[in-house]
């Protein structure tokens, strides 16, 4: 690793559904493995409904002796439910989890629990220390907050709750991540908030993800992406290039570490982690 980055990575990982799912999973990790990094973690999908794909992907894994973080919200599920995966992850020796309020599905009844900092404390009451807790933040303010201080005392309630680090919604304004972290510090919080990372391989996909999670994105990239639509080794070329720089930008800042949003996919991680020098 190039003295300039050393900054801790990690990896995001979709679910999988299938055996073929996680045989594409498996692959991909593969390749990115190569580089250094402290965890990966798989996702829960909209009220857990990805519960039993993301257990079997993360306790092979961990099995295989690779450090793993389980996405975990309450969805729709009670707490003997929860509780039960606690105890699983237990057994098989994984110590991080990323707890979320997660997305629910269309139809789904309410949760006893429903915001994070209640699943966060409910970890805590029943394994006290053993899990690292990651939980979300959201620099450019979650969808359905009302305010810039409803954000940050939501968020404080994590953290108080006993979260020991954030990772946040991707975004592609340092400046943004940068006034997070200020009016954090002004709150008394001083957890380690790692940025999320999402590389760009295509304007449609960005787009539908970034309307439903409340990412911003800034007119340039979406008029330069406009331009080369339709060519897609311009547009990841492009993309690289960009979010390179972010990374860098954030780096020089200080962050905490890099949290790539990979999609299940090996090669646009890996261009942007070979540009910065790892």
């Amino acid at each position: 690793m190039s003295e300039a980055c050393k900054t801790p990575i990690s990896f995001e990982f979709s679910a999988p559904k299938t055996e073929a799912a996680f045989s594409s999973l498996r692959r991909a990790y593969s390749r990115l493995s190569r580089f250094q990094h402290e965890f990966i973690s798989v996702t829960y999908g909209a009220g857990g409904s990805t519960r039993d794909g993301t257990k079997h992907a993360v306790t092979a894994l961990s099995s295989e002796g690779f450090t793993v973080a389980p996405h975990l919200s309450f969805g729709g599920d009670d707490e003997a439910t929860i509780a039960g995966l606690l105890e699983d992850y237990q057994a098989a020796g994984i110590k991080q989890l990323v707890a979320l309020r997660g997305d629910r599905q269309s139809g789904q009844g309410s949760a006893k629990m429903v915001h994070a900092a209640e699943l966060v404390e409910f970890i805590r009451a029943r394994t006290d220390d053993w899990f690292t807790i990651h939980v979300a933040a959201y620099p450019e303010i979650h969808p359905e907050s009302i305010s810039v201080a409803t954000e940050i005392e939501f968020f404080k309630q994590k953290v108080d709750a006993g979260a020991d680090c954030a990772i946040t919604q991707y975004f592609f304004n340092v400046d943004a991540y940068q006034q997070f972290l200020a009016e954090c510090h002004k709150a008394g919080i001083t957890t380690p908030i790692v940025p999320g990372i999402m590389p760009i391989t295509n304007l449609a996909g960005l787009q539908r993800f970034s309307s439903i999670c409340g990412a911003d994105l800034p007119r340039w990239l979406t008029k330069r992406l406009e331009t080369l639509d339709g060519d897609d080794v311009a547009v990841k070329d492009f993309g690289c290039e960009v979010v390179t720089r972010l990374c860098e930008r954030l780096i020089e800042a200080g962050a905490p570490g890099l949290h790539f949003y990979t999609l299940n996919q090996s090669k646009p991680s890996a261009r942007i982690l070979e540009n910065l020098g790892y």
